[in-house]
């Protein structure tokens, strides 16, 4: 993770880590021989290989049936079964060919599920680095009403570099502990912005958490993108991305 400004109460800025928060594994999965298992993924089958392949192979569908029966032609023995590691996202168009210049759009859904706006989606920019601090915005928000109003999809831990910024990132988390609230951060030079953590990133809120025990301290940046609302509040937007 980058290394970003954060500013405090009194406006004094400083450089810390940001670091993804790692839950540690607390389950150990077994086979029928006590040996450790874990899950992986698979190729099932290619493009060359499904039906519309194989339709097209055998002159129609009716003639897949028996060839299925005759033999096993939707298998490729070089490849079916191996197991994917290392693997990129690719979008292919309606003839499973690659498309290399895509356009995304944000499809925006009421709470019953109609469509209310489709537009085409900007490229957001990234806004949180060593130029310009996420700043103490002040405003507070109760942990029992923040967990109850948005979903957190992310959290960052924010770490020290030194003995100075130890002191400030504790000073920090104290006073967010002693209130027992989360602090609304916000991007860019007014801290009313989204944050974006990197370039074409989903934009988040962010809040702030501080923990404390005795010198030790604990800042975790949760990130929301989701406002739970009824259906009766003005809806918030939902976005997805859509291929075309």
């Amino acid at each position: 993770m980058p290394e970003i400004n954060i500013s405090n109460e009194a406006g004094r800025n400083a450089a810390v880590n940001m670091e993804s928060v790692r839950v540690p594994l607390r389950v150990r999965w077994l086979d029928g021989r006590g040996r450790p298992a874990k899950s992986v993924r698979v190729l099932k089958s290619t493009f060359d290989h499904d039906l519309n392949a194989l339709a097209e192979e055998f002159d129609g569908v009716d003639n897949v049936g028996q060839a299925l029966i005759d033999g096993d032609p939707e298998v490729n023995l070089e490849v079916v079964g191996s197991f994917l590691t290392m693997t990129s996202r690719v979008y292919v168009d309606k003839d499973q060919k690659l498309v290399h210049r895509v356009q995304r759009f944000d499809v925006i859904h009421e709470p019953d599920g109609s469509l209310r706006e489709r537009r085409v989606s900007e490229v957001s920019q990234q806004n949180v680095s060593n130029d310009i601090p996420l700043r103490w915005t002040g405003k507070f928000i109760e942990k029992a009403e923040a967990v109850r109003k948005f979903v957190f999809s992310n959290k960052i831990q924010l770490m020290h570099i030194n003995g100075l910024t130890y002191d400030f990132l504790y000073d920090m988390a104290k006073k967010l502990h002693e209130k027992n609230c989360l602090m609304l951060l916000g991007g860019g030079p007014k801290a009313n912005e989204p944050l974006v953590l990197r370039r074409g990133s989903v934009p988040y809120r962010g809040f702030l958490e501080g923990r404390v025990q005795d010198d030790k301290y604990c800042l975790i940046l949760h990130l929301s993108n989701i406002e739970l609302k009824s259906a009766r509040d003005e809806p918030a937007d939902d976005n997805q991305e859509e291929a075309k």
